[in-house]
């Protein structure tokens, strides 16, 4: 049988990288005996530096550990940086000192620890490596390289996406901070970038602007969102993820513009869209919005006649089942009146009518006209001895608004 090539037995070759690269180079004539020497008098110190760092120099366990790590921080950053060239790495040694390879494994893994997990902007901080992240550096400095590539890969491809989040997010004047007080997921960000992107919106929406313009599409059809094209001047290395992320929307557009769908149902209780889009939090402008719907159907149900004689008309409609107007013929006063004679009436509904539908600022005033008109009427809504309607219509025209 023939013996297995050099290239297969290093396949199985379990040696730490730097020990492969430190024979290579002296076989290879890259590293000489002072090199040697050198790195033989920086080893200790470093031994020294790691357990201290990581727990205590004067144990001889903490010593054992900190010698692997130090071996394998030293080979992690060769590895990554030569690509697993021996030539390369070997020529590292010779040009470098020993220890700045070990500081250059351990700030790769610095790098990585503190790179996004996930996308969620509640869920990562911002910022560099600090003293509570030594325990993970402690678990990472006794990692493998594949372990350290295979993290590396994963954390990347989140870091872009959230790094994409916020170049869209600033492109509509929100910044990093904002979003990480806001506490979403970036690829709701990114799908709400690329909505306003396509309606030629230029600020990040709160959810009555969102609203606004999710009904506006609906009445559009909105067939030109079918292409969702990528925002201008999106950089070049954010294109691959904002493109996978615009996948999931055109997916989402069938109800998106359903009108059959109430908005608020669809993107605030729907399990699969809670959380999908994103909008400001601003329980002030949602007031507002509210406030200033309520005083458009108000207006409309006064027809715009706010004096004492309309209203009182309006809510008297109300109490007695009628269709609620602002003014009354003297045929219909006549009418009303009879009604009430017949069925009864009840103010309550009226009360019930203005904390309902009047705006804020105006229903204590109207609750407190409507009693007074009530306590005064009351009698000669109902009299039996009224038997022509004399009184009633008296009182009508005097109070109310009658034609």
């Amino acid at each position: 049988m023939s013996s297995p090539s050099p290239a297969a037995v290093s396949l199985y070759d379990a040696r730490p990288f730097f020990e492969k690269a430190l024979q290579f180079g002296v076989k290879n004539g890259l590293l000489d005996q002072a090199r040697l020497d050198t790195m033989a008098d920086d080893a200790p110190k470093g031994m020294v530096q790691i357990a201290r760092y990581f727990g205590n120099e004067n144990l001889r366990p903490e010593l054992e550990k900190a010698k692997d790590r130090l071996v394998n921080l030293v080979s992690l950053y060769l590895e990554q940086t030569s690509h697993g060239d021996l030539k390369v790495a070997a020529e590292s040694l010779r040009d470098y000192s020993f220890l700045s390879h070990s500081k250059g494994g351990s700030e790769m893994l610095k790098r990585l620890i503190v790179m996004p997990k996930n996308s969620h902007f509640g869920m990562n901080e911002r910022g560099g490596f600090t003293d509570k992240h030594i325990p993970l550096l402690a678990k990472w400095s006794l990692r493998s390289l594949a372990d350290y590539q295979l993290e590396l890969a994963q954390r990347s491809q989140v870091a872009q996406v959230v790094d994409a989040a916020i170049w869209l997010a600033d492109s509509l004047g929100l910044s990093a901070t904002d979003l990480e007080d806001a506490g979403k997921d970036a690829e709701a960000v990114i799908r709400t970038a690329l909505l306003m992107s396509a309606t030629r919106h230029t600020d990040m929406p709160d959810w009555v602007a969102f609203e606004k313009i999710i009904v506006g599409l609906r009445k559009k059809k909105a067939g030109v969102l079918l292409a969702l094209p990528l925002p201008k001047n999106l950089p070049i290395t954010f294109k691959p993820v904002v493109q996978a992320v615009r996948q999931s929307v055109q997916l989402d557009l069938t109800k998106i513009l359903d009108a059959a769908l109430p908005i608020r149902k669809l993107f605030d209780q729907t399990p699969a869209f809670m959380g999908r889009y994103f909008w400001l939090e601003d329980g002030l402008s949602e007031v507002q919005d509210y406030d200033d719907a309520n005083a458009k159907a108000w207006e409309k149900a006064t027809d715009g006649h706010h004096d004492d004689g309309s209203l009182l008309t309006l809510f008297l409609g109300v109490a007695a089942g009628s269709p609620p107007k602002t003014w009354l013929t003297e045929k219909g006063a006549s009418a009303l009146i009879r009604k009430i004679r017949k069925n009864g009436w009840q103010p309550d509904l009226a009360h019930q009518y203005i904390h309902a539908q009047a705006p804020v600022q105006h229903q204590e005033g109207y609750a407190q006209l409507w009693t007074a008109f009530c306590d005064e009427a009351q009698h000669t809504l109902q009299s039996d001895s009224d038997y022509k309607l004399n009184d009633a219509l008296a009182l009508l025209r005097r109070e109310c608004h009658v034609k």
